[in-house]
């Protein structure tokens, strides 16, 4: 039997992982850690850190790192996506495989909260074709992490909703490709490659913006769409450029709330 547990990390600070999280750490017999390339070492680099302080001396977990594969940038991007994430299922149960071939626990950290914008539950879903065990042989669970969002809101100290009014969270690709949601006061903007918000008439629109979210390099800009989406946009590519990569979410709300002096 394989045991997988889903252990979300939250942003980037040490100090939002649950003790839920640091329990799961140290029940698994393995730790898997993905590296994606040089330029997003600080995502491998956290999460080593995150082994190194959470599990316990006595622990005999196994700490295995591996390259993951690389996403296919071709036009079908759904098509694109059901690859990558078959090839990631593959590279899993390989490893699996060869470091618990009796059975046992696996821990997978999660950026964030695997619910929320991550394919890590779609991935294990894939198992049982990949190889590992079969369905009846593998059990996932998940431990819920503190999400992106959650902290944007808690750092800007605002709620995530207007009053009585609902919130759509969603893509920078499909805000771009639909524009503003009809039936949301507040749009919640995730996964954007960079400036989705551009393409919105920006009148009546604020914007709460956020990048390296909890981490110590984290930037903050809020205020009307219209004065600021330019700052955002070059403050953006600054970052990029000066750190090899960037993840960063937004709150988008027609009419803002108003704060505290």
């Amino acid at each position: 039997m394989i045991h997988l547990s889903l252990i979300g990390i939250g942003t980037g600070n040490p100090e939002h992982v649950t003790l839920a999280a640091v329990r799961a750490l140290n029940a698994a017999d393995l730790i898997l850690l993905p590296r994606k390339g040089e330029d997003k070492s600080d995502l491998v680099d956290l999460r080593r850190l995150l082994c190194r302080n959470l599990l316990e001396a006595s622990s005999c977990t196994r700490v295995v790192e591996f390259d993951l594969p690389r996403r296919d940038a071709r036009a079908d991007y759904l098509d694109a996506v059901d690859d990558w994430h078959g090839a990631i299922a593959e590279v899993w149960a390989e490893l699996i495989d060869t470091h618990l071939p009796q059975g046992g626990r696996v821990g997978m950290l999660v950026w964030g909260d695997p619910s929320l914008y991550d394919s890590s539950l779609r991935i294990a879903q894939r198992l049982g074709a990949a190889g590992t065990e079969g369905e009846e042989g593998l059990q996932v669970d998940v431990v819920p992490g503190i999400t992106s969002l959650q902290v944007l809101t808690a750092e800007h100290r605002i709620p995530l909703n207007a009053l009585a009014e609902p919130v759509q969270i969603t893509t920078g690709r499909r805000l771009r490709e639909r524009g503003w949601p009809s039936d949301a006061a507040s749009v919640a903007v995730m996964l954007d490659s960079g400036g989705a918000f551009a393409t919105l008439p920006p009148e009546g629109l604020y914007i709460w913006w956020g990048a390296y979210l909890g981490m110590d390099k984290q930037r903050l800009i809020d205020g009307r769409l219209e004065e600021v989406a330019e700052s955002i946009i070059e403050q953006r590519a600054a970052l990029r450029e000066r750190h090899g990569w960037i993840m960063d979410v937004y709150l988008l709300r027609r009419e803002p709330l108003r704060r505290a002096k």
